[in-house]
């Protein structure tokens, strides 16, 4: 296949191979999930977003739910914080667990922290003296979080009060830029979802750590990669925002993997720009599934490329006014095989050991049987969340029948 003779695919093909790409399709759910099947859906995937919103589960361990079934979190946080170390953080699709070689890859967006970090973290760069003090006091104590770096380094200032959400006291600050800069890492989080900074030398394979860094356009080529395997089908524009890559290197890039045939040129139909095919990507001719997806799912990062795919039109509303939103806080769309047949708000109240459904909505073109299967996947992450019913509010023109069903 040469580069200026794309194949065409229908949108019911590139729907399905984007499905497979992302671990879709496979009968759920899974007896008793292991850490190797967890590797696999790590590898496959690329990376899982953080989020701090919990008002349902963490954004990251969601992902792997939907895909594997009810699994023990206990292997994710085993995966994320201790050896042999399968995931560490850093800045990916936003902040995101990443495989440790994924990690090196990314030296390149570390090299340039004093221009792509954003401007109140730069500003650390001009206090060298305090950068000093706290690499050193996470050198003695780490892994440590940010208070206790605090509390060691500049007891004035340990996070007081008028330091909220993104307005971070000095030493906080320090250690972003730091993180940022890759000069320390995250060793993991506390049950509060606070980061605990250590030394890279001390949290990443050996191998790893001292392997020689890529060069920029070495290291773009092989994130675009990993995205190219995650996607199945993508333009140029979704595969670079799966690591929020620049434009203009990742079109080099895109090129020089086409030339080599590591990108395969497609036209789908329903995509308004030419499209890339990875050349190992799955084609099945059926994808059998039901998922809910997170927020920060990896399947609907790249907004055009859902509605593309999927005529399904998506937006986050947690940051919304309230009465501006028009589905709900935390919306989660409904995989039914190979279509988005509904959203849910879902919030779970821990003390009254209940999933809430605070609103349904189905779809247009939904089949009949989307709320009896929306019931049965709700009932199963009710089971997964420790949480003991399902309870449905009166909200959303899919409540009344999914109520009836549970």
């Amino acid at each position: 296949m040469s580069a200026d003779a794309p194949v065409r695919l229908g949108s019911a093909a590139a729907r399905r191979i984007a499905l497979a790409a992302q671990g879709f399709g496979r009968e759920r759910p899974f007896p008793g999930v292991t850490m190797r099947q967890v590797q696999g859906m790590i590898d496959r995937i690329g990376l899982l977003q953080i989020d701090s919103v919990n008002v349902l589960a963490r954004a990251h361990l969601l992902p792997l739910y939907s895909r594997l079934g009810p699994y023990d979190i206990g292997l994710l946080e085993r995966a994320s914080s201790r050896k042999p170390r399968r995931l560490v953080e850093y800045w990916a699709h936003e902040a995101s667990f990443v495989p440790p070689e994924t990690h090196r890859l990314l030296r390149w967006r570390m090299d340039r922290a004093d221009q792509d970090a954003w401007r109140s973290v730069r500003a650390a760069a001009e206090q060298p003296e305090l950068l000093e003090s706290v690499i050193a006091e996470v050198d003695r104590s780490g892994p440590v979080t940010a208070g206790q770096v605090a509390t060691a380094v500049d007891p004035d200032h340990v996070l007081e009060k008028k330091h909220w959400g993104w307005n971070w006291p000095p030493v906080k600050t320090a250690l972003e830029y730091l993180f940022w800069s890759g000069q320390v890492t995250a060793a993991g989080r506390t049950p509060q979802f606070e980061r605990r900074y250590d030394l890279p030398e001390r949290v990443l394979p050996a191998a790893v750590h001292a392997a020689e860094a890529p060069t920029g356009e070495e290291a773009i080529a092989g994130l675009l990669e990993i995205s190219a395997r995650a996607h199945g089908v993508g333009t140029e524009r979704c595969l670079r925002d799966y690591f929020r890559l620049p434009a203009r290197e990742s079109k080099r890039a895109v090129e020089k993997l086409a030339a080599e045939g590591r990108l395969l040129p497609v036209e789908v139909e329903g995509f308004a720009a030419p499209a890339w095919l990875h050349p190992e990507a799955r084609r099945p001719r059926k994808v059998g599934t039901r998922a809910l997806l997170a927020p920060f799912d990896p399947l609907i990062f790249e907004r055009r490329r859902l509605e593309e795919l999927f005529g399904f039109h998506y937006r986050i509303e947690i940051y919304t006014p309230k009465e501006k939103r028009r589905h709900g806080y935390y919306v989660l769309p409904f995989l039914l095989d190979e279509q988005i047949a509904g959203r849910v708000d879902l919030k779970s109240d821990r003390d009254g050991s209940a999933l809430l459904v605070q609103a349904a909505w189905v779809e247009p073109d939904a089949p009949a049987h989307t709320a009896t299967e929306l019931a049965a996947e709700l009932r199963l992450m009710a089971g997964w969340l420790g949480l003991e019913t399902v309870e449905v509010k009166p909200r959303g023109d899919l409540a009344s029948d999914l109520k009836a069903v549970l």
